[in-house]
């Protein structure tokens, strides 16, 4: 992706790019019910490579499975570039773990972006230490083989109610997830990184005491002058 894009997306907040997406009329790019491991890191940012599970099958889905290099999910693993998120489908089905410790610390290791899900990871508190970001719905202690086929990778997929196609912009912060379509992206970061000057000024004038009418829209006529000033204060 756009490097100076990503830089911007870095300093962005889902929250901000949840309303740069909804004047677009885009209302469902917020993957809904997924929570970080570790809030205390950097935003995670990086474009969307995709694995889906389907429900499991008994007679083809027992352990011995993972002896095959090509299983989708080990595969996702090796195959997931550097800077890509993986972003999983687990139907939002948190009862068996979609991936763990292990894998997760194979992805960072490789310098994948970060790992998410709608269902659960086990081994949640070695992963929740790790310099990885990684979100899921919660912990789950049973392997994914319990419940979880994996199934394909690379293709369009929903995760937490939300569309995720390859490529797509996956833009993650203490908050949650969202996804940004590949094609809006560039032009979506620069508006975010907009509000989010506007947004801080806003904040610190209701600190000082502002009310929000007339400031946040700006519709007073003093607000314009007042965040220019404010503005060349702070560099910004």
């Amino acid at each position: 992706m756009n490097p100076d894009t990503r830089n911007k997306l870095m300093g962005v907040s889902t929250a901000t790019l949840c309303t740069a997406l909804f004047k677009r009329g885009l209302r469902h790019q917020f993957i809904q019910d997924v929570r970080p491991l570790n809030p205390g890191l950097p935003n995670m940012v990086g474009p969307a490579y995709t694995l889906r599970y389907i429900p499991a099958r008994e007679d083809l889905n027992d352990i011995a499975v993972f002896k095959d290099r090509a299983h989708p999910q080990r595969r996702a693993v090796e195959e997931c570039p550097p800077g890509a998120v993986l972003i999983i489908d687990s139907r939002k089905d948190a009862r068996a773990a979609s991936a763990g410790g292990i894998l997760v610390s194979r992805l960072m290791v490789r310098g994948v972006a970060g790992v998410v899900t709608d269902g659960g990871l086990r081994d949640s508190p070695d992963i929740a230490r790790m310099a990885i970001p990684a979100y899921h719905q919660r912990p789950s202690a049973p392997t994914n083989l319990t419940l979880h086929q994996a199934i394909a990778i690379g293709e369009p997929i929903g995760c937490g109610d939300a569309p995720v196609f390859p490529g797509d912009v996956v833009v993650g912060d203490a908050e949650g997830v969202v996804v940004l379509p590949a094609a809006m992206a560039d032009e979506i970061a620069s508006e975010a990184v907009e509000m989010t000057v506007f947004e801080d000024f806003v904040q610190e004038q209701v600190l000082a005491g502002r009310s929000v009418p007339g400031l946040y829209p700006p519709t007073d006529p003093d607000v314009a002058g007042l965040f220019a000033a404010w503005r060349a204060g702070k560099g910004r």
